[in-house]
């Protein structure tokens, strides 16, 4: 009893946190629960049959292959990746939503999510149209075949963060501990392996997903390790700086107060370096986004710029 209430009230947190994980959580409901008023409303106006309903949701909203009718509906390149019809489709969707939305936020921040959301989407969506249209096996049904689905987004999100700490692991039932980069990379080749069973388009976004997903990683972690270089090559330049001979003027510019010792000035130093250390570190672990005020200032004083 009291492990369910513990869930409850972890998932209150959440929701009210406000964070864009749980906005995103919160708009692919939003939207399920608004297609679920459609059939309402057709039924009262005498549409009795959900398939009427079906047709006209995904027509307006769902990614056609067709191109021609892509142009019509431009906005479907977005609406689709919000779109679902069946409970258990967005139940397993929004789960896989939270599980690793929550890892990559540990490491990265909300607008790299919200980033890797959208583009990881669009990314799955080109991909599933382009090859429906270059493929002499899908020319007989483009006019007719629909993408929809969170799917690609989220295999965008698995993907990028899998690749970012391939050493994460999580514990799996009848299976033990498992590193997440394994899981990704198996969820790719079911993907397409898949391809000729049945849904192809979706596997086919999915695969796009993925891909956008991995070279997104591979630039999140370049532009880490570019950062904390560039910080490193500031910091050897105050180092080095501080002992060139330095000529002042000693009656303009007087000093009051005990001078310091070598003893205490090393001390400072040594201090003001674990600082910098403990900062960059951090940010290795957990993004720039993750330093507080006060560490920020720290770090751009040190690096000899202003805020």
């Amino acid at each position: 009893m009291n492990y369910s209430r513990n869930i409850a009230d972890e998932f209150k947190r959440f929701f009210r946190s406000g964070s864009t994980l749980s906005i995103l959580i919160l708009i692919n409901i939003l939207v399920w629960v608004l297609t679920k008023v459609a059939y309402v409303i057709f039924f009262l106006y005498n549409h009795p049959d959900s398939s009427f309903a079906d047709s006209w949701i995904l027509h307006y909203f769902a990614l056609p292959a067709n191109p021609g009718d892509l142009s019509s509906r431009p906005w479907t390149l977005v609406t689709y990746m919000f779109l679902h019809l069946e409970f258990w489709h967005i139940l397993f969707n929004l789960l896989w939503l939270y599980w690793f939305g929550r890892i990559f936020l540990e490491y990265l921040n909300s607008r790299q999510l919200l980033i890797t959301y959208i583009a990881g989407g669009l990314a799955g969506g080109l991909l599933y149209i382009i090859t429906f249209n270059i493929f002499p096996v899908f020319h007989s049904a483009i006019l007719n075949s629909l993408a929809l689905g969170a799917s690609a987004s989220i295999m965008a999100i698995v993907t990028a963060i899998s690749f970012y700490v391939p050493n994460y692991s999580i514990q799996l039932l009848f299976i033990g501990r498992i590193r997440i980069i394994y899981l990704a990379i198996v969820l790719f080749i079911f993907d397409f392996i898949a391809i000729p069973g049945g849904n192809a388009g979706g596997h086919i976004a999915h695969i796009g997903g993925a891909f956008f997903g991995y070279f997104t990683s591979l630039y999140f972690r370049k532009t880490r390790y570019s950062y904390s270089i560039g910080v490193f090559s500031t910091l050897f330049k105050k180092i080095s700086g501080a002992f060139k001979p330095k000529f002042k003027n000693s009656a303009s510019s007087p000093y009051y107060g005990r001078p310091k010792t070598d003893e205490d000035y090393y001390a400072e130093k040594n201090l003001n370096q674990k600082r910098i250390d403990n900062i960059l570190e951090k940010i290795s672990r957990g993004g720039y986004e993750s330093l507080t005020k006060e560490e920020k200032e720290l770090l751009f004083r040190s690096s000899g710029k202003n805020k």
